[in-house]
């Protein structure tokens, strides 16, 4: 099937352009195809036609479609990792702290690109360097998070980090659902509620007794 079948409006092709430029291009007609269409749905002719290239030019820059299906995981996973970095180091008060790490989640998720599908809903998990990919989002975000909770109550290592995985796990799958919900609760109203029950559990580890 082609791009217009599933409503996804191709690009006019064009004229040359800097390969990084290119590469870009076909990245983001390539992410507007798999979340439409799903990876196994999603054919080479389809990402050609919706960047407006002749095949030969979308493969100069991808060798198959796993490899370009990896390429759109490595950028979306560093994107959610690094926004959580950066929230950490917002602030030092760590109320704010959990708050900002969730609405990360809740912001990548009601993204109107859709990118989030790729990485929490992707229908190639099977795939070993699909699956590594995934993790890596949890394993990451988790060891940040496990950092700040070692730090703040002294807990051992393993402790904090399968604290810090429930966060996340909380945190993905909560904003998952609030994007699914009908319920009506904008984001900033779940994130709240959702970094409300994270900080009544975790600040219940003290460093010491009297804190």
């Amino acid at each position: 099937m082609t791009a217009e079948q599933y409503d996804v409006p191709a690009r006019p092709r064009g004229g040359r352009m800097p390969r990084r430029e290119r590469r870009a291009q076909l990245m983001a007609s390539a992410l507007e195809v798999f979340v439409a269409q799903g990876y196994h749905a999603a054919a080479m002719d389809d990402i050609a036609e919706r960047a407006g290239v002749s095949k030969p030019v979308l493969y100069q820059h991808f060798p198959g479609k796993l490899d370009l299906y990896v390429a759109l995981l490595d950028q979306s996973c560093d994107a959610i990792i690094d926004n959580c970095r950066r929230a950490l180091e917002s602030t030092d008060d760590n109320k704010l702290r959990v708050h900002a790490a969730i609405d990360v989640f809740f912001e990548y998720v009601g993204s109107d690109t859709g990118a989030f599908r790729l990485v929490f809903e992707s229908d190639l998990t099977n795939e070993p360097a699909v699956r590594e990919h995934v993790d890596r989002v949890t394993t990451e975000c988790a060891a940040l998070i496990a950092h700040v909770i070692h730090d703040d109550t002294g807990l051992s290592g393993a402790a904090s980090r399968l604290l810090a995985v429930s966060l996340v796990g909380m945190a993905q799958v909560s904003a998952r659902f609030w994007l699914s919900d009908q319920g009506g609760i904008d984001r900033d109203d779940a994130t709240a509620l959702v970094a409300g029950l994270a900080w009544r559990g975790i600040r219940g580890y003290p460093l010491t007794d009297d804190q």
